[in-house]
């Protein structure tokens, strides 16, 4: 077995690598930009060499800058990660001219499939269906027009060595096909150093289901069940599980016996991933093959006990695979949440920023995972598992450089249930702070009915949230039992704030007992009576709940007994009561006197200022162009600017008709959140 592994990449991926090598005994090497001196990956690997500037086109990407970080530390053996180098066949070529092991597939399997019009070739010419689309390379903007005619709109605009959700537009028309494909060639140039564009149909109603695939230098191939990767934004994965609710047993084997035979055919060696979009028939059509350790291989790990990390690194070292296709079996049900720097209330648009609090839930083992001493933890009765993939520390900094995803939550089940009600815990345990962050949606989408029912194509988002996300408004139920935890807060913290002040002794009678809690929009007029072990909250509708906690003033995090049921809360101080953010919503909760609660509703409700009349930057950004001019009458919908923020090119749009009076910002200018970058009339 190696010595010493190298981790060519960075963030989680590097960290979770080191995990298992730490585990098997072996020695690690990280590499660091400057970006990255600080990180995670840095501070728990054994050694760690810098490679460059930040940008990854000048770092983490450059080959020979890897070559000498291995040549430095001695590393016998390479581990990519996901993205950068990865599906790289000419790094795989340089550390076999170089004697090191590649803890990935041979280059020629990574040539045949890595690439995405090679790898559909194959497929086709091995009779696997595929989604119609135009396989050769794409001169220019005119030439993908044509070719989307003749393929058929809507289509998919994709770069060739894409992945991640980089370098991919859907064009509904000749216009949108234009746009996308100098965009997808302008992400596919930066983000993997390839601009080359291919297009497909897009398949309407599809749902993303891939099967996990592992294989040794023996010729022995396996499947270890699929993942269900359907709820996506922008082409990128927010939430995945595993096993899909949707496939059955007969549909599974099918897609797992061709996955294998298709890696047999091109000499695969490692963990790889074929995708599929499957219809509403269980039809299934070969999209791409990963040749590459995938963002959600946990949810795998989670149901099958099996370490891919270490079979990867146990491949590369020659070895035979131990385990038989009749020795996998998928037990329980994982889901896994992807936590993103980006604000859903902004569109999504990335966050940069300082975490000034990350304070994961505690990871705890259950399932076939913990049975393998993969992980480990104390699992409540052994019925569900938490895991949480991060490569980030309350205090670091969320770079403008990479990927804005921070962290992936991991929940286990006997069931799928029971899978889904931990992750919703987990969700509102997760304290993120300095940043924007996708927590408030990726709970409102655990929740969500038809998440629930397992009945979601990779258009849920956009036919949920047509308009954005802008919070969740809960059920009537969920806000009493936060009415009636806040006031029995708000009676802890008047506790408090009499005893700092000096009051009389018997404070607790100077505490009053009937309050009005304000929340949503919903008033709740209560009684709080307390004992020592809680207290009792009444409504005027007669109602009564029993409330317990251990909270005290000041801690950001409330876990609360309501009538037996567990509920979390992250907590803030406003004036006059609290910010309680839970299952998606984001609530200022007010807790009044009844007179006090009186005054309120008289007073004005202040407006924010106009910015109709004002394009602001909507993250900070880089400017890559600037569309119009000054006196320009510009009609809704047209692009008015791009900006370049965390490897994407984001699109700025006229809202509306109108004339533009002043222009603020030029090409290659750094903003930061609302900066004014034009003005109109």
């Amino acid at each position: 077995m190696f010595d010493k592994i190298l981790i060519a990449n960075r963030g989680e991926i590097a960290c979770r690598v080191i995990k298992t090598a730490r585990k098997m005994g072996i020695a690690t090497v990280a590499i660091y930009s400057d970006a990255d001196k600080n990180a995670l990956h840095v501070k728990m690997a054994d050694e760690a060499i810098h490679i460059g500037p930040p940008q990854a086109n000048q770092s983490y990407i450059v080959i020979d800058k890897v070559m000498d970080a291995i040549r430095t530390s001695g590393a016998q053996a390479v581990h990519p990660g996901y993205g950068f180098l990865s599906e790289n066949a000419k790094f795989a070529e340089a550390l076999e001219d170089a004697g090191v092991a590649f803890v990935g597939p041979p280059k020629g399997a990574i040539e045949a499939m890595g690439d995405k019009i090679t790898s559909k070739k194959i497929a086709q010419e091995a009779g696997v269906s595929t989604v119609p689309g135009y396989m050769g390379l794409i001169e220019d903007a005119e030439d993908a027009v044509k070719i989307s005619n003749e393929v058929g709109y809507p289509v998919m605009i994709k770069a060739s060595a894409g992945g991640g959700g980089k370098g991919m537009r859907i064009a509904w028309n000749d216009d949108e096909a234009r746009e996308g494909f100098q965009s997808s060639k302008n992400e596919a140039a930066n983000s993997f150093g390839d601009d080359r564009i291919f297009i497909e149909k897009f398949v309407t109603q599809p749902r993303h289901i891939e099967i996990q695939v592992l294989c040794d230098a023996h010729g022995n191939g396996i499947y270890l069940g699929e993942r269900e990767c359907s709820i996506q934004r922008r082409n990128q994965k927010v939430v995945e599980e595993a096993p899909s609710p949707f496939l059955d047993e007969e549909t599974r084997r099918a897609m797992g016996e061709q996955s294998v035979a298709l890696a047999k055919a091109v000499g695969y060696a490692s963990a790889g991933t074929v995708e599929f979009i499957v219809d509403g028939d269980k039809n299934f059509y070969f999209l791409e093959m990963n040749t590459r350790l995938q963002v959600e291989h946990p949810v795998t790990e989670l149901i099958t006990g099996v370490d891919l990390v270490e079979q990867m690194i146990r491949v590369a070292n020659g070895e035979p695979l131990s385990i038989k296709q009749e020795d996998v079996k998928l037990n329980g049900w994982a889901i896994e949440n992807r936590l993103y720097a980006e604000d859903p209330y902004r569109g999504f648009l990335p966050s940069i920023g300082r975490l000034t609090r990350y304070r994961p839930p505690a990871e705890v083992a259950a399932g076939p995972m913990a049975e393998n001493g993969t992980w480990h933890g104390d699992a409540p009765q052994g019925v569900t598992a938490v895991r949480n993939d991060t490569g980030v520390f309350e205090g670091g900094e969320i770079s403008m450089y990479y990927d804005p995803m921070i962290a992936k939550l991991c929940t286990w089940g006997p069931d799928r249930a029971s899978a889904i009600e931990a992750m919703r815990v987990a969700l509102d345990s997760f304290e993120v702070e300095g940043i924007g962050h996708n927590l408030p949606f990726v709970s409102a989408v655990m929740d969500h009915q038809k998440f629930v029912d397992g009945v979601m194509t990779t258009a849920f988002i956009e036919e949920e949230y047509p308009d954005g996300f802008n919070g969740v408004e809960l059920p009537a139920a969920d806000l009493k039992r936060i009415a009636a935890s806040a006031a029995a807060m708000h009676r802890v913290a008047e506790i408090r704030r009499t005893r700092v002040s000096g009051r009389m002794d018997n404070h607790e009678r100077r505490v009053g007992e009937d309050w009005v809690v304000t929340l949503q929009g919903t008033d709740f007029a209560v009684n709080v009576q307390a004992d020592p072990e809680g207290a009792t909250i009444g409504f005027d509708d007669g109602s009564s709940v029993r409330v317990a906690s251990d909270w005290t003033p000041g801690n950001q995090l409330a876990k609360i007994d309501v009538d037996g049921e567990a509920l979390a809360l992250k907590v803030g101080k406003i004036s006059g009561g609290f910010r309680i953010r839970s299952r998606g919503a984001d609530m200022k909760v007010h807790v009044r006197t009844p007179r006090q609660a009186e005054l309120a509703k008289l007073m004005p409700e202040k407006l924010p200022p106009d910015t109709s009349k004002m394009l602001l930057c909507p993250m900070p950004g880089l400017i890559v162009k600037v569309d119009v001019e000054v006196g320009q009458e510009v009609q809704e919908g047209q692009a008015l600017c791009t900006v370049e923020a965390m490897k994407m090119e984001n699109i700025l749009r006229a809202e509306k008709k109108s004339v533009v009076t002043k222009i603020n910002a030029a090409a290659g200018d750094s903003l930061a959140v609302d900066d004014v970058i034009m003005e109109f009339e």
